[in-house]
């Protein structure tokens, strides 16, 4: 409710000093250009974990989500944006949605749930665009920052941003995090040197910093600068660009990033009311580099990826870790490696083929092969995982498509990753949007 206060607080402070037009009845007209838009996405999603002492789960949800923008006051540039989502298992309840205490089955990330995932306001002078309240940020690849849209409730953050496009080619970022709103009720992120937060939904005090100047197609150059509250301070840049040789189209990406201790703290919300305490500034020590290749023959698809998340280095407690990322996209669909790897780093090698046509649709496998950088037990084997999709649209139903999806780790010899995984997923996907 707090942080929610804090949006709707902003809306006179924005209006301060601009021109308000009235319509012609002196009366001014609040709302204009009214736009509405929704999803409805049924899934069903099916986990196998071997040996781990559940039941298999299986889920039926639905992701309904609501949203309305309109331009405010008639003041040009200003506008408004509310959306809310639910997700429901329609009472079926065989799986762990994490914050239920159904734990006898396999996790499923989909907890039954509902919230105001977006409230904002954002004003626009030119090129240059301020936006706060609760809101979707997702920065370049999501590998970082982003809303893992792929769960049925998206994370959403509550921010205050300030984007700005006035020098050709060159796009700056800066934004101010005062909340975090997880997928679920649990978190993965450390409030010390030891322990786990116990609550997704929390205050922070983070700053973003972003900034990318496209040279031309072939080259596109990026830099940043994510310093979250006690978690880590993480800077890198990145060069990614397409490159059309005749009839192959290939596109590229080289990146590098280290991680240093936090120079921001967040206050605590466990246990007590109001916060007490802080909680820390865990030292982090650690590298991280992605490089990869893709390629397009008339469809086509064929690429090669190296992803490394560094090892703790020196007296570090925490090895490279992005918690605010849309983690299922990388390290393959299983999501075993959502967390940490015991600190004990993470590579990725991984190949993929696949093709897209219009009519066809896309279909994609991905095969990694995962080590740890230091041994977990007596191994750096973290096991191998073969993952296949394939989406199209429904036809006869405009805006409806559909997608098949499976994920089948192989665990390897280091202690804790061992165990076979198996996922596979059946999914809808409705969107609307109308004035």
């Amino acid at each position: 409710m707090k942080k929610m206060l804090l949006s709707i607080a902003a809306v006179p402070c924005l209006l301060t000093g601009l021109h308000v037009s009235v319509s012609a009845d002196d009366g001014i007209n609040v709302l204009s250009n009214v736009k509405f838009n929704g999803e409805i996405r049924p899934r069903y999603e099916y986990v196998d974990a071997q040996n781990s002492g559940k039941e298999i789960a299986n889920a039926f949800t639905a992701r309904t989500t609501l949203g309305v923008g309109a331009d405010l006051f008639q003041v040009t540039g200003l506008s408004a944006y509310l959306e809310g989502s639910a997700v429901s298992n329609f009472g079926d309840r065989n799986y762990n949605g994490t914050i239920d205490g159904n734990t006898k089955y396999d996790t499923v990330a989909d907890p039954q749930q509902a919230r105001m995932t977006q409230a904002y306001i954002d004003y626009k002078i030119n090129k240059t665009l301020l936006c706060t309240g609760r809101q979707d940020v997702n920065l370049d690849n999501q590998r970082f920052i982003g809303t893992v849209d792929w769960r049925q409730m998206k994370q959403t953050f509550d921010a205050v941003a300030l984007v700005d496009n006035s020098i050709e080619k060159l796009s700056l970022l800066g934004a101010y995090v005062y909340g975090v709103n997880g997928v679920k009720n649990q978190s993965f992120l450390p409030t010390a040197a030891t322990g786990l937060s116990t609550n997704e939904a929390y205050d922070t005090s983070s700053v973003l910093l972003h900034a990318s100047y496209k040279v031309n197609d072939m080259l596109n150059v990026t830099a940043y600068d994510y310093m979250l509250a006690s978690i880590s301070d993480t800077y890198g840049a990145a060069l990614t660009g397409n490159i059309n040789a005749g009839a192959i189209k290939l596109d590229y990406r080289a990146e590098y990033a280290k991680q240093a201790d936090p120079s921001l703290e967040r206050r605590s919300q466990l246990g007590a009311t109001p916060a007490v305490g802080l909680n820390g500034k865990p030292e982090a020590d650690a590298r991280y580099y992605n490089l990869d290749l893709g390629a397009n023959v008339n469809g086509f698809l064929a690429g090669v990826n190296y992803e490394s998340l560094g090892k703790a280095e020196g007296s570090s407690v925490i090895g490279f870790w992005t918690p605010l990322a849309t983690l299922h996209a990388f390290n393959g669909w299983a999501d075993v490696f959502l967390g940490s790897t015991n600190n004990a780093g993470l590579n990725d090698a991984n190949v993929r083929l696949g093709y897209a046509e219009k009519t066809f649709g896309k279909v994609l496998a991905v095969y990694h092969k995962f080590d740890a950088q230091k041994n977990i037990g007596t191994s750096k084997d973290l096991g191998s995982e073969f993952d296949v999709s394939y989406g199209n649209k429904i036809p006869g139903i405009n805006n409806l498509t559909g997608l098949v999806k499976g994920a089948f780790y192989n665990g390897g010899d280091a202690t804790g990753f061992t165990n076979d995984k198996t996922v596979a997923w059946l999914m809808l996907d409705y969107k609307f949007a109308m004035k």
